[in-house]
């Protein structure tokens, strides 16, 4: 592996662009980029056993566990030595934003956001398009509607509803100002190469000429595995697409203002919006 490998992050909103976002850098050669990882969860477990969790720990320094969480990250990693920048996902890093700045001081976080009450809208389509099948994403309960589902996924435990939380303590905490940007979905779509160049800049990454009408991803195993086919499809050509909401509209309506990074007010941490 090449001492200069570098690592990058993604976080923020599910159904906001993570996985278009990495399947397009995945173009670049250079890039090594896909769908969520486990290794912040492994991180986790780790953490937890290097912790009072475990009754030996008390021998475990800072130093080691830095040594340990760091390494996590290289080796997962390491078998592939091609890629000179590596992305790792996960909608849990945008909680750990001290942690990556320990382990990786200068760290660069880009978060995927999007109006909530589409990030809503585009998981209650996925269901509806699965009418014999039920997901793991609701614990395989038969026993809901549009309304139950809803409440699940915005519980601060939920997957939406987390990963918001997650998104905004990132926005609003003391590693924003220099290794957070929050890449809206509306700019992706709608002007992806202009989007992409503020992602190059925020990274300090040399640009690298995409195909925005040719884009391949697939993780077609693992969404049937969770019950919900097309949660990470990728369209090949990068386009904004118009629609109707199906969600009832006072449910739409009840989160259509919810986008904080929306309001400059909010914006206290000159965080990088694009």
């Amino acid at each position: 592996m090449s001492a200069q490998r570098r690592f990058h992050f993604i976080s923020g909103l599910p159904r906001a662009g993570t996985t278009l976002l990495a399947a397009i850098l995945n173009q670049n050669p250079r890039f090594r980029a896909g769908m969520t990882s486990p290794v912040a969860d492994i991180m986790g477990v780790v953490m937890a056993e290097a912790s009072s969790k475990n009754d030996f720990a008390f021998d475990v320094t800072d130093e080691q566990r830095v040594a340990m969480l760091r390494g996590l990250v290289e080796n997962f990693y390491a078998v592939d030595t091609r890629a000179e920048a590596v992305f790792d996902m996960s909608r849990l890093w945008c909680s750990r934003m001290g942690l990556l700045n320990t382990l990786f001081p200068g760290v660069k976080v880009v978060a995927c956001v999007r109006q909530l009450a589409w990030v809503l809208d585009s998981m209650e389509r996925l269901v509806l398009k699965q009418p014999v099948s039920v997901s793991k994403v609701f614990r395989f309960d038969t026993n809901t509607t549009v309304y139950s589902r809803i409440e699940a996924l915005t519980d601060p435990r939920g997957m939406v509803g987390f990963a918001y939380q997650a998104t905004k303590e990132a926005f609003y905490g003391e590693h924003a100002r220099d290794h957070l940007l929050l890449l809206t979905y509306e700019s992706l779509v709608r002007d992806p190469e202009a989007a992409m160049r503020s992602v190059y800049r925020f990274l300090g990454e040399p640009w690298f000429e995409h195909d925005f009408d040719d884009i391949a991803y697939s993780a077609d195993e693992f969404d049937a595995r969770v019950g919900m086919p097309g949660l990470h499809a990728v369209r090949a050509r990068v386009e904004a697409v118009e629609r109707a909401p199906v969600l009832p509209r006072e449910v739409f309506g009840r989160f259509a203002n919810e986008a904080f990074w929306a309001d400059p007010k909010n914006n206290v941490n000159q965080v990088t919006i694009v």
